[in-house]
């Protein structure tokens, strides 16, 4: 009955404020922090590491396509040696905080459409289990089940942790739909969700059929429109629902 609550954060950049990262703490257990490519910034990446380590949150880095304007959120032709080299920048630079702080980097999770195309490419999904490998073999991979990821990265030894999304849909395959901006949803909508997913392992997907679905760990989107309100009842949810919210030991 453990389950890990992960929320993308650290998506601020300068002047411009994405989300309310420090409010999200007291409900998570892990927190994805962006890298700098998509959103965020090294002061940003500080003091979300610090609100972490304040709340006994585990992080991770989330990494995504150099793509600021389009939040990281749009296809970009890159060669893989271009996107292996991205990618140890990335994780490399939370690691630097997560050190500093005292901490160890818990895992990593790919951002937006570079999590999209990990699942469908073989070549970009082996590319970031190569990277993380090179940078701490430990480290945990967050994914869906459905792709080439997961079974690429077993293959690899790199550790996975299966994820469901309590504020993104599904399409009949079971492809989760990742779009420029999120839909705003009724926390107990939300909720129901949630719970129907990691309780009797199913989803209704956007075509309103059902399908089986998998995961350990619920990501919920700090940029979602009322995503306070959404986390504090999935996490409230869920631990009325007998659940122990836990992050993976690492």
């Amino acid at each position: 009955m453990n389950i890990d609550l992960n929320v993308d954060m650290g998506e601020s950049f300068g002047m411009y404020t994405m989300g309310n990262d420090e409010a999200f703490m007291p409900f998570i257990t892990s927190a994805n922090v962006a890298c700098g490519f998509h959103a965020g910034d090294p002061t940003v990446m500080r003091k979300t590491v610090d609100f972490a380590k304040k709340h006994g949150v585990q992080v991770g880095a989330h990494p995504g396509l150099p793509d600021m304007q389009g939040f990281g959120r749009r296809v970009i032709d890159m060669t893989m040696e271009e996107l292996y080299c991205d990618l140890l920048y990335q994780i490399g630079a939370v690691k630097a905080f997560v050190d500093a702080a005292g901490m160890t980097l818990h895992h990593v999770k790919p951002h937006g459409k570079l999590y999209g195309m990990a699942h469908g490419r073989e070549d970009v999904a082996r590319t970031i289990c190569e990277a993380i490998c090179a940078v701490d073999k430990n480290l945990y991979l967050y994914c869906m089940q459905k792709g080439v990821l997961a079974d690429i990265a077993a293959s690899m030894g790199v550790r996975t942790i299966f994820e469901v999304y309590a504020d993104l849909g599904y399409d009949g395959e079971g492809n989760l739909v990742i779009t420029r901006q999120h839909d705003a949803h009724k926390p107990e909508d939300v909720l129901a969700k949630v719970l129907k997913m990691v309780r009797d392992k199913k989803v209704t997907t956007t075509d309103g059929t059902e399908i089986d679905i998998e995961g350990s760990s619920v990501c919920v989107h700090s940029d979602s429109p009322g995503a306070i309100d959404i986390i504090t009842a999935v996490r409230a949810g869920l631990d009325d629902a007998g659940f122990t919210v836990v992050s993976p030991a690492l």
